[in-house]
């Protein structure tokens, strides 16, 4: 058997979107049953491709014979939809193999997310597919949608209107009901699509690879993404670095902001950087915009088109804000400050210049031009003046109740700027105006319906930053990883270049070196405590040698009775003065890949939750921004006189540990506490969990 070549690029997305022909496997008369919509959908419609409604009963439907099996087709058609029972689906793939059909949608679900029966089913059909070269969307896959051609090959109910918006905008979701939701909402705001497809479970087909497939066509021009996780996150990263260099816009919608996903429970990284932090650094490093409304999914990307991305190093984008009612631009601003986006309060330059254009104004973050910014000769200034404003990188404009009830008078000074030199503009319609909002959308302008959304979507724009190509492994190593105790975590992070106290190994009940510097800590020493201190394992300010033996039986003796663990050797270590602990983490994420993390150190570290996360390797202009979002690190800033710490050197620890990407044998290290002084860092303990047996020489002179 001679097997093609797997459909990808320019040929799977018009296999996909663009077929000539189309083949309904399990296609139904029933009009109650999700089979019978394809056909019903593509006639009403319009679809200019061959469609041949395949069923082995056979018969009519509409009035359209059914074929029996593939075999009978006058042609073996480009794209299959498979409709079949679940336990009927491995076969019908491989009857769409030896018919040389080389796509099929799979609609039935009851695979992988069904346990070890439906992970066998999975695999089968998988491999089915690939013996035979035929590529898999699906399955769990509502289908694909292409207004422009008139294909709405779904089996979605919310597709039975007609009449499809068409636009530019390519969706690609993780869910199948998303595509009609948006779909529907998206009528009312006068923008359609070029492209929209439900992945399903992405058994052979993912989401990046669909959408990478598409970024040279010309009828796309962004992106918008519903997620329910990172599968193929590494196909996704290449999608989104090819979207950036043709300048289109990627926008995602993630689930998963609750903390109700699953935490790694060895350490304090795993329980701080839970799914949803790892997805905001994932999208983030990759340039795709996050966003957190489903109205501003929707609404997005006209200000991303607008707004470039944030280049590195440069300075928090600040927000201005104009308005005909006050307290609709206050919304806005309050939505904007959760968000923490930096409000731009006009300067007295630009208040003199309003004043010269005839615009009355108090100063403050909010330009209020109350009743009279219903005039458009005064909005229009205003507008004029503010967008050129030294201080504001965006402008927000609200608009009251004339929205409503003059909708041209009020569009009228928005309309005509559209394209005009000046900052990017975004647009709050207070009151539900359709007809202002359809206006002011003709034009490209980014409209938002509610505070929420308004703030979510300037938030996403200032925030976005160019993809980071990265060739680092994507995917945890594979084999059990192995804790190593605190001596070989030295050890392991030794060549990173990462300062550590001073120590000795030294046996149970032994007299320690007189060469270190006391006081010390007596710490139990083995790769079954990934927690000492929890169950008694570590004794604090041992004053001379001889102590070290009295504390040495003493954390023998509770480490047995509190975890059933017999220890024969402790780890002795210098014990230093600090102005602040910190926490520094890394981990691979088993689809994101690696990351680091700082954050609140010490016993507060879980408590507080105040912590920052990056995809690693990082640079030092990175490390300094992160330790710039950890709220608690003010202090060692010198916050109210506090004495200042040594940020470079911490800032350096972190790009240290984060070059663990580049070993492919660390799992998960964490350095907790790192103690940060006035001149330097030092770390006092660290967690290394490995693949390898790399790390079993301690180094234990320092």
């Amino acid at each position: 058997m001679t097997v093609a070549p797997p459909l990808s690029g320019a040929e799977l997305a018009r296999a996909l979107f663009a077929p000539r022909s189309v083949a309904l496997i399990g296609a139904s008369s029933d009009p109650v049953k999700a089979s019978s919509r394809p056909l019903r959908y593509l006639r009403r419609d319009g679809f200019a491709g061959a469609v041949y409604p395949v069923n082995r009963r056979g018969g009519v439907i509409g009035g359209e014979p059914v074929h029996r099996t593939l075999a009978e087709l006058p042609e073996v058609p480009e794209h299959a939809f498979l409709m079949t029972p679940t336990a009927a689906t491995v076969a019908a793939v491989r009857e769409c193999g030896e018919a040389g059909v080389r796509l099929a949608t799979v609609l039935s679900g009851g695979f992988g997310e069904n346990g070890p029966t439906g992970r066998e089913r999975e695999r089968a059909l998988r491999e089915t597919a690939a013996a035979y070269g035929v590529r898999l969307l699906g399955p769990n896959s509502l289908g694909v949608v292409n207004p422009r051609r008139r294909l709405a090959l779904t089996a979605n109910a919310a597709f039975s209107e007609p009449d499809l918006p068409v636009g530019g905008t390519m969706v690609a979701s993780q869910s199948g009901s998303l595509l009609g939701a948006l779909m529907s909402r998206s009528r009312g705001r006068g923008t359609g699509f070029s492209r929209m497809v439900s992945v399903g479970a992405e058994a052979d087909l993912s989401l990046g690879e669909i959408c990478a497939a598409t970024v040279a066509d010309d009828d796309v021009t962004g992106y918008l993404l519903f997620l329910e996780s990172l599968r193929h996150a590494d196909r996704l990263r290449a999608f989104a670095i090819a979207a950036a260099a043709e300048g289109k816009p990627v926008v995602a919608y993630k689930l998963g902001r609750s903390r109700v996903g699953a935490e790694l429970a060895l350490s304090h990284t795993g329980a701080l950087a839970g799914e949803d932090d790892v997805a905001t650094a994932f999208l983030a490093d990759c340039g795709i915009a996050r966003i957190s409304t489903l109205d501003g999914l929707l609404e997005a990307l006209p200000l991303l088109d607008a707004v470039p991305a944030r280049r590195a190093g440069e300075r928090p984008r600040r927000v201005g804000v104009v308005t005909t009612t006050g307290g609709g631009a206050a919304m806005v601003v309050d939505q904007i400050g959760v968000r923490g986006v930096p409000l731009a309060t006009v300067s007295a330059a630009t208040h003199a210049r309003l004043t010269a254009a005839g615009v009355a104004a108090e100063p403050g973050p909010i330009v209020d031009l109350t009743l009279a910014g219903t005039r458009p000769e005064i909005m229009g200034a205003a507008l004029d003046v503010l967008r050129t404003a030294p201080e504001i990188d965006l402008l927000v404009a609200v608009i009251g109740s004339s929205a409503r009830s003059q909708p041209e008078l009020a569009t009228t000074p928005l309309v005509d700027r559209a394209g005009r030199p000046g900052c990017p503009l975004a647009v709050f319609v207070v009151p539900e105006a359709p007809d202002a909002s359809a206006m002011l959308a003709a034009t490209g302008l980014p409209v938002s319906r509610t505070p929420e959304s308004c703030a979510d979507v300037v938030a996403a724009a200032l925030g976005r930053t160019a993809p980071t190509p990265r060739t680092v492994p994507t995917a945890a190593v594979p084999g059990p990883a192995r804790l190593l105790d605190e001596a070989a975590s030295y050890a392991r992070i030794a060549a990173l270049g990462v300062p550590v106290a001073p120590f000795r190994v030294v046996p149970v009940g032994a007299v320690a070196p007189e060469d270190l510097a006391f006081p010390v800590a007596v710490k139990a020493l083995s790769a079954a405590l990934p927690h000492k201190s929890d169950v008694g394992g570590v004794v604090l300010g041992v004053g001379s040698p001889a102590d070290v033996r009295t504390a040495s039986r003493r954390v023998a003796a509770d480490v047995a009775a509190g975890a059933g663990v017999q220890i024969h050797e402790v780890l002795v270590q210098e014990m230093r003065p600090a102005l602040g602990e910190v926490l520094v983490g890394y981990r691979v994420d088993p689809e994101a890949g690696p990351m680091v993390l700082v954050a609140a150190g010490g016993v507060l570290a879980e408590l507080l939750r105040d912590r920052a996360v990056r995809m690693a390797p990082v640079d030092r202009e990175t490390a300094l921004e992160m330790l710039d979002e950890v709220v608690s690190l003010g202090v060692l800033r010198g916050f109210r006189g506090a004495p200042r710490g040594d940020l470079g050197a911490l800032a350096d620890v972190v790009v240290a540990l984060s070059r663990l990407a580049e070993d492919a044998g660390v799992v998960t290290a964490e350095l907790n506490p790192v103690l940060v002084g006035a001149t330097g860092v030092t770390a006092v303990d660290a967690v290394v969990h490995c693949v390898d047996d790399s790390s079993n020489d301690r180094q234990e002179d320092r």
